[in-house]
């Protein structure tokens, strides 16, 4: 059997996507590869594997170390460009964590990518290709369901969110990058119906756009409910309150909260940037400004034909991403990379 340290971070910051994916994957090989897999989780010890979670300057610092027993994998959750509009930093410090980034990236044996568009990204940064897999995020239907109609009503309730709305949900940290300032101006567009962020300011004052972001959370249009960041347990009832999942992001790599969405077959909204197109495929919804955005929204609500079309594409697609699927990436994964460092 061989042995995995797990090592990560990710739950010191809440109402993050690192956190879920980080919490996501170590239960999906803990709980299913069990039987060739010993899991242990942020333990400084020599084991056949070490699988980088978070890219902490003491991780950092122990890479030379794990490398003598085994092959050392790192995360990729993100890269200097989804940070730029997400952290507002001096510039010299941005420079140097930049540098950072791309510096851990290098020191580990292995990367893993959630998206294969950022294969191309790593290596215009001298990361050859070969270096780095593509693996999916994944979510378990352990967690993330469709609940009846009753339940329905009651999570709408607990949220405070009107019983009779048509609801569109974002989900992400409160930053321009997320795209919430277009999310208020669709709103904006359609007073009748129901407009809900669940996401605060994990990093606070840091946040790019912050001053102006937070006085619109304290003041939003009577339609928009911000409802902070919201405890990981409590995310499937929300996902209950919704008709649409809708994220205007501008960069993104996978979040979570699209997985999620879709494990709810759950109709998806979101701007229409390259990275999705190689992971989402067909389907899932695209637009491009506040004008498209609100169009699309108004007509799910008034075309049942359509909602219904597209509930059936976000079934499809988390379909394609479904445990088995994912689970034996990582399987393959993990033996390719210790048999080839031990030469077996």
């Amino acid at each position: 059997m061989l042995t995995i340290n797990m090592l990560s971070s990710a739950e010191k910051v809440k109402g993050q996507g690192v956190m879920s994916a980080y919490i996501e994957q170590v239960n999906l090989v803990k709980n299913e590869l069990n039987l060739e897999f010993e899991v242990n989780i942020n333990k400084f010890k020599f084991c056949d594997i070490t699988h980088y979670h978070t890219i902490d300057f003491k991780f950092f610092l122990s890479i030379p170390f794990f490398k003598i027993k085994g092959p050392t994998v790192a995360y990729v959750h993100f890269v200097p460009e989804t940070i730029e509009d997400s952290l507002k930093l001096p510039l010299l410090v941005k420079k140097i964590f930049y540098k950072y980034i791309i510096w851990f990236y290098k020191k580990v044996d292995y990367l893993v990518v959630v998206n294969p568009y950022f294969i191309d990204v790593l290596q215009n940064y001298g990361i050859e290709k070969s270096k780095a897999t593509y693996i999916p995020n994944f979510v378990s239907e352990d967690n993330f369901y469709r609940c009846t109609e009753e339940k329905r009503l009651s999570f709408k309730k607990s949220f405070g969110i009107p019983l009779d709305k048509f609801v569109v949900l974002g989900v992400g940290q409160v930053q321009t990058r997320k795209g919430v300032l277009d999310f208020i101006e669709t709103a904006k567009k359609l007073p009748d119906i129901q407009f809900v962020w669940a996401g605060g300011f994990s990093f606070g004052s840091i946040t790019e756009g912050y001053t102006e972001l937070k006085e619109i959370v304290k003041n939003p249009p009577n339609n928009v409910k911000f409802l902070g960041i919201i405890d990981r347990e409590k995310m499937n009832s929300l996902y209950n309150t919704a008709d649409l999942m809708f994220l205007p992001s501008y960069n993104e790599l996978f979040p979570m909260s699209i997985l999620e969405a879709l494990s709810l077959k759950i109709p998806v909204l979101l701007r229409d940037i390259d990275i999705y197109k190689v992971i989402l495929f067909d389907y899932y919804l695209k637009g491009s400004n506040i004008n498209e955005f609100s169009s699309i929204i108004r007509n799910l609500k008034n075309d049942n034909t359509m909602y219904n079309k597209w509930s059936k594409n976000s079934a499809r697609c988390h379909d394609f991403y479904s445990k088995e699927h994912v689970l034996t990436q990582w399987k393959s994964f993990y033996n390719k990379i210790y048999y080839k460092k031990n030469k077996i």
